[in-house]
Protein backbone atom coordinates (compact mmCIF):
# COMPACT_ATOMS: atom_id res chain seq x y z
CA UNK A 1 0.00 0.00 0.00
CA UNK A 2 2.90 2.22 0.55
CA UNK A 3 3.23 2.49 -3.42
CA UNK A 4 -0.40 3.37 -3.86
CA UNK A 5 -0.25 6.53 -1.01
CA UNK A 6 3.19 8.06 -2.54
CA UNK A 7 1.46 8.05 -5.99
CA UNK A 8 -1.48 9.55 -5.05
CA UNK A 9 0.61 11.98 -3.01
CA UNK A 10 2.84 12.58 -6.28
CA UNK A 11 0.00 13.03 -8.56
CA UNK A 12 -2.13 15.35 -5.75
CA UNK A 13 1.29 17.22 -5.43
CA UNK A 14 1.49 17.95 -9.40
CA UNK A 15 -1.93 19.00 -9.91
CA UNK A 16 -1.71 21.47 -7.01
CA UNK A 17 1.39 22.45 -8.26
CA UNK A 18 -0.47 22.99 -12.03
CA UNK A 19 -3.28 24.96 -10.59
CA UNK A 20 -0.50 26.94 -8.38
CA UNK A 21 1.61 28.33 -11.98
CA UNK A 22 -1.77 28.53 -14.20
CA UNK A 23 -0.99 25.15 -16.11
CA UNK A 24 -3.81 22.92 -17.43
CA UNK A 25 -4.93 20.55 -15.05
CA UNK A 26 -3.85 16.85 -15.51
CA UNK A 27 -6.61 14.18 -16.56
CA UNK A 28 -7.56 11.08 -14.49
CA UNK A 29 -8.70 8.15 -16.71
CA UNK A 30 -8.97 4.75 -15.39
CA UNK A 31 -10.03 1.18 -16.71
CA UNK A 32 -11.90 -2.01 -14.93
CA UNK A 33 -11.76 -5.65 -15.84
CA UNK A 34 -13.88 -8.82 -14.29
CA UNK A 35 -14.04 -11.96 -14.54
CA UNK A 36 -16.24 -14.45 -12.26
CA UNK A 37 -16.77 -18.39 -12.76
CA UNK A 38 -18.98 -20.60 -11.48
CA UNK A 39 -18.19 -24.31 -11.72
CA UNK A 40 -20.71 -26.70 -12.18
CA UNK A 41 -20.01 -30.65 -11.77
CA UNK A 42 -19.56 -32.33 -15.09
CA UNK A 43 -17.78 -35.95 -14.34
CA UNK A 44 -18.38 -37.00 -17.92
CA UNK A 45 -16.43 -34.44 -19.71
CA UNK A 46 -13.56 -34.55 -16.95
CA UNK A 47 -14.80 -31.25 -15.78
CA UNK A 48 -14.62 -32.36 -11.87
CA UNK A 49 -12.36 -34.13 -8.84
CA UNK A 50 -10.22 -30.95 -8.16
CA UNK A 51 -11.61 -28.20 -5.65
CA UNK A 52 -13.11 -25.61 -7.87
CA UNK A 53 -15.50 -27.99 -8.87
CA UNK A 54 -16.05 -30.15 -5.75
CA UNK A 55 -15.42 -27.86 -2.70
CA UNK A 56 -15.18 -24.14 -4.02
CA UNK A 57 -17.75 -23.75 -6.47
CA UNK A 58 -16.92 -20.53 -7.68
CA UNK A 59 -13.72 -18.06 -7.95
CA UNK A 60 -12.56 -14.68 -10.23
CA UNK A 61 -10.47 -11.80 -10.81
CA UNK A 62 -10.39 -8.21 -11.33
CA UNK A 63 -8.01 -5.08 -11.93
CA UNK A 64 -8.89 -1.73 -11.43
CA UNK A 65 -6.47 0.75 -12.93
CA UNK A 66 -6.35 4.05 -12.44
CA UNK A 67 -4.28 6.60 -14.82
CA UNK A 68 -2.60 10.55 -14.45
CA UNK A 69 -1.55 12.27 -17.00
CA UNK A 70 -0.42 16.49 -16.98
CA UNK A 71 2.17 17.70 -19.62
CA UNK A 72 4.47 15.08 -19.80
CA UNK A 73 4.07 13.48 -16.32
CA UNK A 74 2.29 9.92 -16.32
CA UNK A 75 1.50 8.41 -12.96
CA UNK A 76 -0.92 4.94 -12.92
CA UNK A 77 -1.78 2.41 -10.32
CA UNK A 78 -3.82 -0.61 -10.52
CA UNK A 79 -5.42 -2.62 -8.21
CA UNK A 80 -5.27 -6.83 -8.75
CA UNK A 81 -7.30 -9.44 -7.00
CA UNK A 82 -7.41 -13.24 -7.39
CA UNK A 83 -10.30 -14.87 -5.38
CA UNK A 84 -10.32 -18.65 -6.18
CA UNK A 85 -8.71 -17.84 -9.83
CA UNK A 86 -8.26 -20.45 -12.16
CA UNK A 87 -6.20 -18.44 -14.21
CA UNK A 88 -2.39 -19.45 -13.11
CA UNK A 89 -3.55 -23.05 -12.58
CA UNK A 90 -6.51 -24.45 -14.46
CA UNK A 91 -7.47 -27.05 -11.77
CA UNK A 92 -6.22 -24.98 -8.41
CA UNK A 93 -7.11 -21.92 -6.81
CA UNK A 94 -5.06 -18.76 -6.70
CA UNK A 95 -5.84 -16.30 -4.21
CA UNK A 96 -4.59 -12.52 -3.58
CA UNK A 97 -5.21 -9.00 -3.36
CA UNK A 98 -2.83 -5.78 -3.74
CA UNK A 99 -0.98 -3.50 -6.35
CA UNK A 100 -0.28 -5.30 -9.02
CA UNK A 101 1.47 -2.96 -10.94
CA UNK A 102 2.48 1.19 -10.73
CA UNK A 103 4.78 3.48 -11.92
CA UNK A 104 5.92 7.29 -12.41
CA UNK A 105 7.13 8.96 -16.05
CA UNK A 106 8.06 12.01 -16.77
CA UNK A 107 9.15 14.07 -20.10
CA UNK A 108 12.29 15.92 -18.62
CA UNK A 109 12.91 17.61 -21.96
CA UNK A 110 14.26 14.99 -24.25
CA UNK A 111 14.70 12.52 -21.48
CA UNK A 112 12.34 10.27 -20.47
CA UNK A 113 12.61 8.55 -16.71
CA UNK A 114 9.84 5.86 -16.32
CA UNK A 115 9.88 3.95 -12.84
CA UNK A 116 7.99 1.14 -11.32
CA UNK A 117 5.83 -1.49 -13.29
CA UNK A 118 7.13 -0.83 -16.91
CA UNK A 119 6.04 -2.96 -20.45
CA UNK A 120 8.60 -2.45 -23.08
CA UNK A 121 10.23 -4.25 -25.69
CA UNK A 122 13.31 -4.78 -28.19
CA UNK A 123 12.50 -4.94 -31.72
CA UNK A 124 10.00 -8.44 -32.19
CA UNK A 125 10.68 -9.33 -28.61
CA UNK A 126 12.65 -11.94 -29.29
CA UNK A 127 15.44 -10.98 -26.52
CA UNK A 128 13.08 -8.59 -24.21
CA UNK A 129 9.80 -7.94 -24.19
CA UNK A 130 7.81 -7.21 -20.99
CA UNK A 131 3.78 -7.46 -21.42
CA UNK A 132 0.29 -8.56 -19.97
CA UNK A 133 -1.97 -11.39 -21.22
CA UNK A 134 -4.68 -11.28 -18.95
CA UNK A 135 -6.29 -14.70 -20.43
CA UNK A 136 -2.74 -16.68 -19.76
CA UNK A 137 -2.10 -14.64 -16.75
CA UNK A 138 0.97 -13.58 -17.78
CA UNK A 139 1.97 -10.52 -16.75
CA UNK A 140 5.84 -9.98 -17.47
CA UNK A 141 6.28 -6.69 -16.35
CA UNK A 142 10.08 -5.32 -15.65
CA UNK A 143 9.80 -3.42 -12.08
CA UNK A 144 12.25 -1.06 -11.88
CA UNK A 145 14.18 1.47 -13.64
CA UNK A 146 13.84 2.98 -17.55
CA UNK A 147 15.52 6.07 -19.17
CA UNK A 148 14.74 6.86 -22.79
CA UNK A 149 17.01 10.04 -24.44
CA UNK A 150 15.77 11.00 -27.66
CA UNK A 151 19.52 11.82 -29.45
CA UNK A 152 17.92 13.75 -32.57
CA UNK A 153 15.54 13.61 -34.38
CA UNK A 154 15.60 9.99 -36.01
CA UNK A 155 17.72 8.48 -33.34
CA UNK A 156 16.70 7.35 -29.53
CA UNK A 157 18.23 5.23 -27.03
CA UNK A 158 16.85 3.22 -24.37
CA UNK A 159 18.13 1.44 -20.80
CA UNK A 160 16.21 -0.33 -18.33
CA UNK A 161 17.16 -2.74 -15.30
CA UNK A 162 14.92 -4.31 -13.11
CA UNK A 163 13.24 -7.95 -11.86
CA UNK A 164 10.29 -9.55 -13.50
CA UNK A 165 7.27 -9.27 -11.89
CA UNK A 166 5.43 -12.81 -10.65
CA UNK A 167 1.60 -11.93 -9.03
CA UNK A 168 2.44 -9.97 -6.13
CA UNK A 169 6.08 -10.54 -5.76
CA UNK A 170 9.28 -10.65 -8.31
CA UNK A 171 11.72 -13.15 -9.58
CA UNK A 172 15.15 -12.57 -7.98
CA UNK A 173 17.50 -11.97 -10.96
CA UNK A 174 18.48 -8.94 -12.30
CA UNK A 175 17.73 -7.86 -16.15
CA UNK A 176 19.16 -5.37 -17.62
CA UNK A 177 19.32 -3.71 -21.57
CA UNK A 178 20.02 -1.31 -23.77
CA UNK A 179 18.62 -0.57 -26.87
CA UNK A 180 18.91 2.46 -30.02
CA UNK A 181 16.59 2.66 -32.61
CA UNK A 182 16.21 4.74 -35.82
CA UNK A 183 13.84 6.07 -37.82
CA UNK A 184 15.14 7.85 -41.32
CA UNK A 185 13.43 8.61 -44.92
CA UNK A 186 14.89 9.66 -48.12
CA UNK A 187 12.83 11.88 -50.23
CA UNK A 188 9.46 10.72 -48.32
CA UNK A 189 10.32 7.30 -50.82
CA UNK A 190 12.45 4.79 -48.75
CA UNK A 191 12.10 4.61 -45.52
CA UNK A 192 13.95 2.75 -42.64
CA UNK A 193 14.05 1.52 -39.29
CA UNK A 194 17.13 -0.22 -37.69
CA UNK A 195 17.68 -0.97 -34.19
CA UNK A 196 20.03 -3.13 -31.66
CA UNK A 197 19.57 -4.28 -28.21
CA UNK A 198 21.20 -6.16 -25.61
CA UNK A 199 20.63 -7.89 -22.78
CA UNK A 200 22.11 -9.22 -19.91
CA UNK A 201 20.29 -11.40 -16.87
CA UNK A 202 22.02 -11.75 -13.52
CA UNK A 203 21.16 -14.78 -11.83
CA UNK A 204 20.53 -14.47 -7.70
CA UNK A 205 22.79 -17.09 -5.76
CA UNK A 206 19.76 -19.27 -4.96
CA UNK A 207 18.95 -19.75 -8.46
CA UNK A 208 23.14 -20.26 -9.17
CA UNK A 209 22.59 -23.33 -6.43
CA UNK A 210 19.44 -24.57 -8.22
CA UNK A 211 21.56 -24.87 -11.01
CA UNK A 212 24.30 -26.45 -9.55
CA UNK A 213 23.05 -28.96 -7.60
CA UNK A 214 21.05 -30.26 -10.98
CA UNK A 215 24.54 -30.00 -13.27
CA UNK A 216 25.63 -32.65 -10.44
CA UNK A 217 23.19 -34.90 -11.56
CA UNK A 218 24.50 -35.10 -14.76
CA UNK A 219 26.71 -37.31 -16.70
CA UNK A 220 30.55 -35.95 -16.29
CA UNK A 221 31.28 -35.38 -19.71
CA UNK A 222 27.69 -33.22 -19.83
CA UNK A 223 28.95 -31.01 -16.83
CA UNK A 224 29.49 -27.46 -16.93
CA UNK A 225 30.14 -24.71 -14.79
CA UNK A 226 26.91 -22.46 -13.76
CA UNK A 227 26.99 -19.10 -14.88
CA UNK A 228 25.75 -16.08 -13.32
CA UNK A 229 25.53 -14.10 -16.23
CA UNK A 230 23.85 -15.05 -19.40
CA UNK A 231 23.89 -12.29 -22.42
CA UNK A 232 21.98 -11.68 -25.27
CA UNK A 233 21.71 -9.50 -28.49
CA UNK A 234 19.76 -8.60 -31.47
CA UNK A 235 19.90 -6.55 -34.43
CA UNK A 236 16.97 -5.26 -36.29
CA UNK A 237 15.30 -3.31 -39.36
CA UNK A 238 12.02 -2.50 -40.92
CA UNK A 239 12.66 -1.35 -45.10
CA UNK A 240 9.63 0.28 -46.81
CA UNK A 241 9.53 1.11 -50.45
CA UNK A 242 6.11 2.15 -52.00
CA UNK A 243 3.87 -1.38 -51.22
CA UNK A 244 6.98 -3.04 -50.21
CA UNK A 245 7.93 -4.00 -46.79
CA UNK A 246 10.62 -6.22 -45.26
CA UNK A 247 11.56 -6.64 -41.79
CA UNK A 248 14.35 -8.86 -40.13
CA UNK A 249 16.00 -9.48 -36.67
CA UNK A 250 18.47 -11.47 -35.88
CA UNK A 251 19.68 -12.70 -32.39
CA UNK A 252 22.31 -14.84 -30.28
CA UNK A 253 22.69 -15.35 -26.70
CA UNK A 254 25.72 -17.05 -24.75
CA UNK A 255 25.93 -20.46 -23.68
CA UNK A 256 24.08 -20.72 -20.31
CA UNK A 257 21.93 -23.48 -18.53
CA UNK A 258 18.44 -23.80 -19.68
CA UNK A 259 15.59 -26.56 -20.07
CA UNK A 260 15.05 -28.35 -23.11
CA UNK A 261 12.20 -29.49 -24.53
CA UNK A 262 11.95 -32.41 -22.07
CA UNK A 263 12.71 -30.47 -18.74
CA UNK A 264 16.12 -31.79 -18.71
CA UNK A 265 19.27 -29.52 -18.04
CA UNK A 266 21.49 -28.54 -20.83
CA UNK A 267 24.16 -25.88 -21.90
CA UNK A 268 23.99 -24.45 -25.13
CA UNK A 269 24.31 -20.68 -26.48
CA UNK A 270 21.08 -19.91 -29.14
CA UNK A 271 20.65 -18.38 -32.19
CA UNK A 272 17.20 -16.91 -33.60
CA UNK A 273 16.53 -15.52 -37.08
CA UNK A 274 12.96 -13.85 -38.16
CA UNK A 275 11.66 -11.94 -41.06
CA UNK A 276 8.48 -11.04 -42.70
CA UNK A 277 8.49 -9.88 -46.46
CA UNK A 278 4.89 -8.14 -47.44
CA UNK A 279 4.45 -6.34 -50.99
CA UNK A 280 0.86 -4.56 -51.79
CA UNK A 281 -0.62 -3.18 -54.34
CA UNK A 282 -4.85 -2.13 -55.48
CA UNK A 283 -6.20 -5.21 -55.15
CA UNK A 284 -3.39 -7.62 -54.29
CA UNK A 285 -1.18 -8.46 -50.81
CA UNK A 286 1.31 -10.80 -50.27
CA UNK A 287 3.42 -12.03 -47.35
CA UNK A 288 5.78 -14.14 -46.91
CA UNK A 289 7.05 -15.27 -42.98
CA UNK A 290 10.18 -17.18 -41.77
CA UNK A 291 11.80 -18.18 -38.82
CA UNK A 292 14.59 -20.06 -37.48
CA UNK A 293 14.74 -21.12 -33.76
CA UNK A 294 17.94 -23.28 -31.97
CA UNK A 295 18.26 -22.91 -28.14
CA UNK A 296 17.01 -19.62 -27.92
CA UNK A 297 15.61 -19.38 -23.95
CA UNK A 298 15.07 -16.71 -22.55
CA UNK A 299 13.66 -17.55 -18.84
CA UNK A 300 14.52 -15.32 -15.52
CA UNK A 301 16.40 -18.97 -14.54
CA UNK A 302 16.86 -22.50 -15.56
CA UNK A 303 14.17 -22.95 -12.63
CA UNK A 304 11.41 -21.36 -14.36
CA UNK A 305 9.26 -23.33 -17.32
CA UNK A 306 5.95 -23.22 -18.81
CA UNK A 307 4.99 -19.84 -19.47
CA UNK A 308 6.37 -18.22 -16.00
CA UNK A 309 9.44 -16.11 -15.75
CA UNK A 310 9.54 -15.37 -19.83
CA UNK A 311 12.20 -12.73 -20.59
CA UNK A 312 11.73 -12.78 -24.61
CA UNK A 313 8.43 -13.29 -26.79
CA UNK A 314 9.17 -14.39 -29.84
CA UNK A 315 6.41 -14.22 -33.37
CA UNK A 316 4.04 -16.93 -34.36
CA UNK A 317 4.42 -17.30 -38.02
CA UNK A 318 1.38 -19.56 -38.36
CA UNK A 319 -1.77 -17.36 -38.46
CA UNK A 320 -4.13 -17.10 -35.96
CA UNK A 321 -7.46 -18.56 -36.88
CA UNK A 322 -11.36 -17.49 -35.88
CA UNK A 323 -12.61 -20.59 -36.34
CA UNK A 324 -13.75 -22.59 -32.99
CA UNK A 325 -12.65 -25.92 -34.15
CA UNK A 326 -9.57 -24.71 -36.26
CA UNK A 327 -8.26 -23.13 -33.31
CA UNK A 328 -8.15 -26.26 -31.22
CA UNK A 329 -4.36 -27.17 -33.18
CA UNK A 330 -3.27 -23.97 -32.67
CA UNK A 331 0.84 -24.46 -33.21
CA UNK A 332 2.83 -22.50 -30.08
CA UNK A 333 5.90 -20.79 -31.08
CA UNK A 334 8.76 -22.90 -29.86
CA UNK A 335 12.13 -22.11 -27.93
CA UNK A 336 14.44 -25.04 -28.59
CA UNK A 337 14.04 -26.24 -32.53
CA UNK A 338 11.84 -24.32 -35.00
CA UNK A 339 11.91 -23.96 -38.94
CA UNK A 340 9.04 -22.04 -40.06
CA UNK A 341 7.51 -20.85 -43.27
CA UNK A 342 4.69 -18.87 -43.72
CA UNK A 343 2.54 -17.65 -47.23
CA UNK A 344 -0.18 -15.46 -47.76
CA UNK A 345 -1.90 -14.20 -50.35
CA UNK A 346 -5.05 -11.89 -50.47
CA UNK A 347 -6.46 -10.72 -53.43
CA UNK A 348 -9.71 -8.36 -54.07
CA UNK A 349 -10.91 -8.22 -57.52
CA UNK A 350 -13.95 -5.54 -56.40
CA UNK A 351 -16.04 -4.97 -53.85
CA UNK A 352 -17.58 -7.89 -53.99
CA UNK A 353 -15.51 -10.84 -53.46
CA UNK A 354 -11.90 -11.43 -52.04
CA UNK A 355 -9.88 -14.31 -51.66
CA UNK A 356 -7.44 -15.42 -49.37
CA UNK A 357 -5.02 -18.00 -49.25
CA UNK A 358 -2.29 -19.37 -47.53
CA UNK A 359 0.18 -22.00 -46.98
CA UNK A 360 2.39 -22.71 -43.46
CA UNK A 361 5.21 -25.56 -42.94
CA UNK A 362 6.73 -25.87 -39.76
CA UNK A 363 9.62 -28.44 -39.14
CA UNK A 364 12.33 -28.85 -36.14
CA UNK A 365 16.10 -28.37 -36.91
CA UNK A 366 16.51 -32.19 -37.80
CA UNK A 367 13.25 -32.14 -39.89
CA UNK A 368 10.70 -33.54 -37.63
CA UNK A 369 7.07 -32.88 -38.84
CA UNK A 370 5.51 -30.22 -36.84
CA UNK A 371 2.60 -28.86 -38.50
CA UNK A 372 1.30 -27.97 -42.26
CA UNK A 373 -1.64 -26.04 -42.72
CA UNK A 374 -3.14 -25.27 -46.35
CA UNK A 375 -5.75 -22.56 -46.36
CA UNK A 376 -8.67 -21.20 -48.16
CA UNK A 377 -11.09 -18.37 -47.96
CA UNK A 378 -13.57 -16.15 -49.87
CA UNK A 379 -16.06 -13.42 -48.95
CA UNK A 380 -18.79 -12.86 -51.24
CA UNK A 381 -20.68 -9.43 -51.22
CA UNK A 382 -22.44 -9.57 -54.49
CA UNK A 383 -25.94 -9.82 -52.48
CA UNK A 384 -27.72 -6.80 -50.81
CA UNK A 385 -27.31 -6.79 -47.18
CA UNK A 386 -25.41 -10.25 -47.18
CA UNK A 387 -22.08 -11.26 -46.47
CA UNK A 388 -21.07 -15.18 -47.52
CA UNK A 389 -17.70 -16.36 -46.03
CA UNK A 390 -16.86 -20.43 -47.29
CA UNK A 391 -13.65 -21.76 -46.61
CA UNK A 392 -11.61 -24.71 -46.67
CA UNK A 393 -8.47 -25.60 -43.63
CA UNK A 394 -6.01 -29.02 -44.31
CA UNK A 395 -3.93 -29.07 -41.12
CA UNK A 396 -1.39 -31.72 -39.77
CA UNK A 397 -0.85 -31.36 -36.19
CA UNK A 398 2.33 -32.94 -34.08
CA UNK A 399 0.18 -33.60 -31.13
CA UNK A 400 2.72 -35.75 -29.48
CA UNK A 401 5.50 -32.60 -29.75
CA UNK A 402 3.47 -29.59 -28.95
CA UNK A 403 1.03 -30.79 -26.18
CA UNK A 404 3.66 -33.34 -24.79
CA UNK A 405 1.47 -36.54 -25.11
CA UNK A 406 4.02 -39.87 -26.21
CA UNK A 407 2.91 -42.13 -28.60
CA UNK A 408 -0.18 -40.29 -30.22
CA UNK A 409 -0.39 -39.76 -33.32
CA UNK A 410 -0.31 -36.49 -35.97
CA UNK A 411 -3.27 -35.05 -35.98
CA UNK A 412 -4.47 -35.05 -40.04
CA UNK A 413 -8.15 -33.24 -40.37
CA UNK A 414 -9.78 -31.20 -43.05
CA UNK A 415 -12.45 -28.33 -41.93
CA UNK A 416 -14.85 -27.02 -44.56
CA UNK A 417 -16.44 -23.75 -43.06
CA UNK A 418 -19.07 -21.16 -43.92
CA UNK A 419 -20.80 -18.11 -42.40
CA UNK A 420 -23.58 -16.07 -43.64
CA UNK A 421 -24.31 -12.66 -42.03
CA UNK A 422 -27.45 -10.61 -42.78
CA UNK A 423 -28.09 -7.38 -42.22
CA UNK A 424 -31.80 -6.79 -40.76
CA UNK A 425 -31.57 -3.68 -40.40
CA UNK A 426 -29.13 -0.39 -40.12
CA UNK A 427 -28.40 -1.54 -36.52
CA UNK A 428 -29.75 -5.64 -36.23
CA UNK A 429 -27.49 -8.29 -37.67
CA UNK A 430 -28.07 -12.36 -37.85
CA UNK A 431 -25.11 -14.37 -38.51
CA UNK A 432 -24.42 -18.25 -38.45
CA UNK A 433 -20.89 -20.14 -38.58
CA UNK A 434 -21.01 -23.91 -39.33
CA UNK A 435 -18.01 -25.96 -39.07
CA UNK A 436 -17.11 -29.85 -40.24
CA UNK A 437 -13.65 -31.26 -38.69
CA UNK A 438 -12.86 -35.01 -39.91
CA UNK A 439 -10.24 -36.43 -38.47
CA UNK A 440 -9.84 -39.19 -37.06
CA UNK A 441 -7.27 -38.53 -34.34
CA UNK A 442 -7.36 -37.13 -30.95
CA UNK A 443 -11.16 -36.82 -30.33
CA UNK A 444 -12.25 -37.50 -33.80
CA UNK A 445 -14.31 -35.59 -36.02
CA UNK A 446 -16.60 -32.27 -34.90
CA UNK A 447 -19.43 -30.37 -36.09
CA UNK A 448 -20.03 -26.92 -34.75
CA UNK A 449 -22.44 -24.74 -35.43
CA UNK A 450 -23.27 -20.80 -33.90
CA UNK A 451 -26.34 -18.39 -34.00
CA UNK A 452 -25.93 -14.62 -33.20
CA UNK A 453 -28.19 -12.27 -33.19
CA UNK A 454 -26.94 -8.87 -32.54
CA UNK A 455 -28.46 -5.30 -32.26
CA UNK A 456 -25.92 -2.66 -32.18
CA UNK A 457 -24.40 -1.33 -30.11
CA UNK A 458 -25.91 -2.21 -27.01
CA UNK A 459 -26.72 -5.89 -26.93
CA UNK A 460 -25.29 -9.09 -28.60
CA UNK A 461 -26.82 -13.02 -28.05
CA UNK A 462 -25.31 -16.25 -29.38
CA UNK A 463 -26.26 -19.89 -28.81
CA UNK A 464 -23.44 -22.52 -29.73
CA UNK A 465 -23.00 -26.20 -30.24
CA UNK A 466 -19.86 -28.41 -30.45
CA UNK A 467 -20.65 -31.69 -31.17
CA UNK A 468 -18.20 -35.01 -30.68
CA UNK A 469 -20.15 -36.27 -34.04
CA UNK A 470 -17.87 -39.21 -34.52
CA UNK A 471 -15.58 -39.98 -31.18
CA UNK A 472 -11.95 -41.22 -32.38
CA UNK A 473 -12.62 -44.19 -29.70
CA UNK A 474 -15.45 -46.60 -29.48
CA UNK A 475 -15.29 -46.00 -25.28
CA UNK A 476 -15.95 -42.42 -26.03
CA UNK A 477 -19.38 -40.80 -26.01
CA UNK A 478 -20.71 -38.29 -28.64
CA UNK A 479 -20.59 -35.36 -26.19
CA UNK A 480 -22.14 -32.18 -27.03
CA UNK A 481 -20.98 -28.95 -25.96
CA UNK A 482 -23.65 -26.25 -25.39
CA UNK A 483 -22.67 -22.52 -25.49
CA UNK A 484 -25.38 -19.59 -24.33
CA UNK A 485 -24.12 -15.64 -24.17
CA UNK A 486 -25.26 -12.43 -23.48
CA UNK A 487 -23.59 -8.87 -23.49
CA UNK A 488 -25.32 -5.78 -23.88
CA UNK A 489 -22.98 -2.76 -23.55
CA UNK A 490 -24.10 0.79 -21.94
CA UNK A 491 -22.06 3.34 -22.70
CA UNK A 492 -18.13 2.73 -21.53
CA UNK A 493 -19.87 -0.45 -19.34
CA UNK A 494 -20.02 -3.77 -21.05
CA UNK A 495 -21.79 -7.01 -19.09
CA UNK A 496 -21.48 -10.11 -20.46
CA UNK A 497 -22.58 -13.75 -18.94
CA UNK A 498 -21.81 -16.90 -20.93
CA UNK A 499 -23.14 -20.96 -19.97
CA UNK A 500 -19.82 -22.38 -21.08
CA UNK A 501 -19.28 -26.70 -21.63
CA UNK A 502 -16.15 -26.57 -22.88
CA UNK A 503 -13.72 -29.61 -24.01
CA UNK A 504 -10.27 -29.87 -22.57
CA UNK A 505 -7.33 -28.53 -25.48
CA UNK A 506 -5.04 -25.80 -26.17
CA UNK A 507 -5.33 -22.30 -25.69
CA UNK A 508 -3.06 -20.03 -26.88
CA UNK A 509 -2.85 -16.11 -27.80
CA UNK A 510 -0.06 -14.34 -29.77
CA UNK A 511 2.25 -17.86 -29.78
CA UNK A 512 2.01 -18.47 -26.18
CA UNK A 513 -0.16 -21.52 -25.17
CA UNK A 514 -1.25 -23.23 -22.50
CA UNK A 515 -3.24 -27.13 -21.44
CA UNK A 516 -6.65 -26.14 -19.97
CA UNK A 517 -8.87 -28.92 -18.93
CA UNK A 518 -12.56 -29.33 -19.44
CA UNK A 519 -15.07 -26.20 -18.12
CA UNK A 520 -18.96 -26.39 -17.40
CA UNK A 521 -20.12 -23.38 -15.90
CA UNK A 522 -20.88 -19.98 -15.95
CA UNK A 523 -18.99 -17.00 -16.84
CA UNK A 524 -19.76 -13.73 -16.01
CA UNK A 525 -17.57 -10.57 -17.15
CA UNK A 526 -18.12 -6.57 -16.63
CA UNK A 527 -15.55 -4.24 -18.24
CA UNK A 528 -15.46 -0.58 -17.95
CA UNK A 529 -13.64 2.75 -18.93
CA UNK A 530 -13.93 5.96 -17.42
Amino acid sequence: MKALSLLFIASAGITSLSYGQGLLPGKISGDLMTNMNFFSRDSSIKASDNPLYDNLLSGGEAWLGLRYSQEGFDAFVRMDVFNNSNLLVPIQPTTGFGIGAWGISKDVQKLNITGGYIYDQIGSGSIFRSYEDRGLLIDNALVGLRLKYQLSDNISVKAFTGQQKFLFTRYQPIIKGLSMDGNFNFKNKVFLNPGFGVVNRTLDGKSVDAVVTRTNNLPLEQRKEAKYNMYAGSVYNTLSIGGFSWYVEGALKSEEAFNDYKGNLEYNPGSFLYSTLSYAMEGLAINVTGKRTQNFVMRTSPSENANLGMVGWQPLVAQIRPQRLIARYMPQSLDWSEMALNGNVMYVPNDNYDFNVSYTHINKLDNEKLYREAYFETNIRSLRDIRLTLGLHYMEYNQEYYQFKPGVPMVKAITPFAEFVYKLSPKQSLSVQAQYMDTKQDFGSWAFLQLEYAIAPMWSFAVSDMYNIKPAHTEQKAEHYYNFFIAHTRGANRFSAAWVKQVEGINCTGGVCRYEPAFNGLRVMVTSTF
